[in-house]
């Protein structure tokens, strides 16, 4: 049986590199651990480290890449999930940089409540209270 042990990353094409790289590391908090610009791509990588546990890889590429086909309910990753211990002061540190989360919620098979909100590109980001 394959044995995996965790997830390694997560990669993230963005539409507009500064402003997703300003999202992900003043909005969001999280640490660079390197920034490359790869010449040959003329295009940028952002490795963000997720409390010292997960990374991030933020992708910026010539042109536009094509669009997400629709919210959460397309085929493939639906979003991403973030835990934080205190769902109100999440949201509130979100409203003071402007990004709208949906109402709260509660998970119906947990009884945690949780929140959507999304990222500059509109990829579907998700606070889910410890």
């Amino acid at each position: 049986m394959l044995k995996l042990n965790r997830i390694h990353h997560i990669a993230i094409i963005c539409s507009d590199y500064e402003l997703s790289k300003t999202f992900y590391t003043e909005v969001l908090g999280f640490k660079i651990v390197r920034e490359v610009y790869r010449e040959a791509r003329r295009s940028y990588k952002l490795d963000l480290e997720v409390n010292g546990l997960y990374q991030i890889e933020l992708f910026s590429f010539p042109g536009s890449p094509p669009a997400r086909p629709s919210q959460p309910e397309a085929l493939g990753l639906r979003h991403l999930a973030f835990e934080v211990n205190n769902l109100e002061e999440a949201v509130f540190h979100l409203s003071e940089y402007n990004v709208v989360n949906e109402p709260i919620r509660v998970d119906e098979c947990t009884g945690k409540r949780f929140t959507f909100f999304t990222d500059p590109d509109g990829l579907p980001l998700e606070l889910y209270e410890k």
